[in-house]
């Protein structure tokens, strides 16, 4: 429904156009239901549904209600293996014993030493075949009914959401707010926005589409309806459109599987592409990069027995080889590889987002006297650039001071592997020079507040989200590199999954480092126990959803905590019908069931490609815990994964990513301390409106104001 996503993406309640009544009593029941959960409806929302008649007052209740568990996870049942978790779990060793033993018992007699030597001598005992190894052993009601209420806290979340305008135009301030954005989406919001552009495209339209990405999606919704594309300028831009009308991958990292087209929607993709490449056939260097793509794509397009398209019938030709032309990319390499350093910076300069990914790279090759010259065509090309590019440099180059220990790749499905730094790090003259360009250039571009600033000092260390592709969704995720602090004395992660099809086991697992990144030890299915941390068990099957958890009492741990999930059988996280990891803080004190929507700090979809989920670590600072956001996937094996073959892998990834030094709001808060009034926000709130920049929009805050919380901040990237 069009109302909970705008719910879970938002925390605003779209207004209804019930008839209007007494449903009071309805917002009392709601108002509890919402507790039960870690919610509350501010006044307004409580005023509105109180204000209906009761049917529709109930009606948006319940979805209210189902948005937010569905947010934080509470819509499935998160059974534990071990009944009493985290009391009474078993040491490892002696609860495989005593399943083997089950195995071995002959009429109901037990089973002697003897006997189990002689049974895994055989060669024969699968674990998996145990009796009752890895399927739940009670019900999820009785699991419940062995633990108490939980003991509520004075630190247990408490998220308020707030009543935002009709669906229609909830809807609509999203679609152009997605539309519309100057960092590339995630998966899950490019599906989000091209569901809304069927339901807004007759509506208000945004006035640029800089995301390619973007464009790719709105243009198959046109496509599909037969009308006119828009912002088709590169060959590249046809050829996603096809991947997206075809359900394929618009960022062109996978191939696609095209679909036929019918003959209006060849005659449209083949008039974009002449129209391309007569404006400009040096575009046509785009087209050996996709060849194979392009030659596939031809198959269903037949663009030969459409002569009035003559230049669309030349990109088959050069993706068959029949035509050479040389591209931007392949004409700077080559003056690289001549040693003529600054004409492939000339040469890029006629593409500035190319040179600017290219500035590290030619300012090192580059002679002392070439220097000059390519710093020059560098900043020349920052006026052409998008802000996300600029910002992109400005965080890169504040890393190249000294080498990293560790080199980490991140690609768009958020797989990474780590290699060694061999790159000299760049002058630290040159690297100031060029970050005050960078810093002047970003405060120009950054638009002058038309009321002051009021910043949570929460929000500070959340890292910039330049890409949409370095995050999950979910509740309360931050992007990568972002740091969040930790209240409480107990961690409890959880990770919940449903096969779609086939038997599938994914294992919960910690990774204990110390100060040097070394392993201190390890928490899993092979480990239940380890230094005060506890395993709840290993379910195997989840045809109906299985749940794994592990406590983690922070006082006496030492530096770092991994979580980690390994597929040790069966589907991928992407294959799964749904998979998910979060934590919960409690106080040591605190019971209840192991899990509890309230004490829920952050939940994430696991999606990405990989048989190991990496999705944070949490680090003890002079300040306490922080949560550092990793959204991180490894290839691991196709099966048997385990965290005793990871682990140096592992803390290589995770020390890259701790040393990194990432661009955060409050990098773009000192930017703006120049030219306006900043106030950092202590629970007071000022009589005037504000721009409020923070995690969640504070209760009561003046008419026109405007807030920038998590699900906006990417509208305070520059353009």
């Amino acid at each position: 429904m069009l109302e909970k996503l705008i719910i879970q993406r938002a925390l605003r309640v779209p207004a209804s156009t019930g008839a209007a009544g007494d449903g009071t009593s309805v917002a009392r029941q709601l108002d509890a239901a919402l507790l039960d959960v870690g919610f509350s409806a501010s006044r307004a929302l409580l005023g509105h549904i109180g204000g209906l008649a009761p049917e529709p007052a109930m009606d948006l209740a319940a979805t209210v209600v189902s948005a937010v568990r569905e947010l934080v996870g509470d819509h499935v049942r998160h059974n534990a293996y071990f009944i009493g978790f985290p009391d009474d779990v078993p040491d490892t060793v002696e609860f495989w014993i005593d399943r083997l033993r089950a195995a071995v018992l002959t009429g109901g007699g037990t089973a002697t030493d003897a006997q189990l030597r002689a049974a895994v001598a055989s060669g024969g005992v699968n674990l998996l075949d145990l009796p009752a190894y890895g399927t739940y052993q009670h019900t999820y009601a009785e699991l419940l009914t062995a633990h108490d209420e939980l003991i509520t806290a004075a630190g247990d979340r408490v998220t308020v959401l707030r009543l935002g305008d009709v669906a229609e135009v909830e809807a609509e301030r999203l679609y152009l707010a997605l539309a519309g954005s100057a960092t590339p989406l995630g998966e899950a919001d490019l599906t989000v926005l091209g569901e809304l552009a069927v339901v807004c495209m007759d509506g208000a339209q945004p006035a640029e589409v800089p995301v390619r990405e973007n464009r790719a999606v709105l243009n198959g919704v046109r496509l599909v309806l037969g009308r006119p594309l828009v912002g088709m300028d590169t060959t590249t831009d046809v050829l996603r459109l096809a991947c997206q009308a075809s359900g394929g991958d618009t960022s062109l990292v996978t191939a696609t599987r095209f679909r036929s087209f019918r003959r209006p929607e060849r005659r449209v993709l083949l008039a974009a592409l002449d129209a391309v490449v007569g404006a400009s056939p040096g575009k046509l260097g785009d087209v050996a990069r996709y060849a194979e793509r392009w030659k596939r794509l031809g198959e269903r397009l037949h663009p030969h027995e459409y002569g009035q398209w003559p230049h669309a019938r030349e990109v088959f030709a050069v993706a068959r080889g029949e035509r050479r032309v040389p591209n931007l990319a392949g004409r700077a390499e080559a003056a690289v590889r001549a040693g003529s350093v600054g004409q492939a910076a000339s040469l890029l300069s006629a593409a500035p987002g190319m040179l600017l990914r290219s500035a590290d790279r030619l300012l090192r090759l580059a002679s002392a006297a070439e220097r000059s010259a390519v710093l020059d065509a560098v900043t020349g090309a920052f006026g052409a650039a998008s802000g996300r590019v600029l910002l992109s440099l400005r965080e890169h180059v504040d890393n190249r001071l000294t080498p990293a220990s560790a080199r980490m790749y991140a690609s768009r499905s958020r797989s990474a592997w780590v290699g060694p730094d061999a790159r000299p790090p760049l002058p630290a003259e040159l690297v100031a020079e060029l970050s005050g360009l960078l810093d002047a250039e970003i405060s120009a571009r950054l638009p002058d507040p038309q009321r002051p600033l009021l910043v949570d000092p929460e929000v500070l260390d959340v890292a910039l989200p330049l890409s949409g592709k370095a995050t999950e969704s979910g509740f309360a995720v931050l992007p990568r590199g972002s740091r969040a602090p930790v209240t409480g004395e107990l961690l409890r992660f959880f990770t919940y999954w449903r096969q779609a099809s086939r038997r599938t086991d994914y294992d919960l697992s910690v990774l204990l480092l110390d100060g040097e990144f070394h392993t201190a030890g390890q928490v899993s299915w092979t480990n239940y126990h380890h230094d005060g941390v506890v395993h709840s068990g290993d379910v195997t099957d989840a045809t109906n959803g299985a749940t794994e958890f592990i406590d983690v009492p922070l006082a006496d741990l030492g530096h770092y905590v991994v979580p980690q999930v390994y597929i040790y059988a069966g589907e991928s996280f992407d294959e799964v019908a749904e998979s998910m990891f979060g934590y919960q803080t409690r106080e040591r004190d605190q019971r209840g069931a192991p899990f509890d929507a309230r004490t829920v700090r952050a939940r994430s979809q696991m999606r990405g490609q990989g048989r190991v989920a990496l999705p944070m670590v949490f680090a003890r600072t002079e300040h306490g815990w922080q949560a550092v956001w990793l959204h991180l996937y490894l290839r691991g094996r196709p099966s048997f994964n385990r965290v005793e073959d990871n682990t140096f892998t592992t803390m290589d990834r995770v020390r890259a990513l701790m040393e990194r030094r990432y661009l955060t709001v409050s990098y773009l808060v000192d930017r703006w301390r120049v030219r306006a009034e900043v106030t950092t926000w202590d629970g007071q709130l000022p009589d005037e409106p504000v721009t409020f920049i923070g995690i969640d929009t504070p209760e009561g805050l003046s008419d026109g104001s405007e807030a920038y919380t998590l699900d906006r901040l990417s509208e305070l990237i520059p353009e």
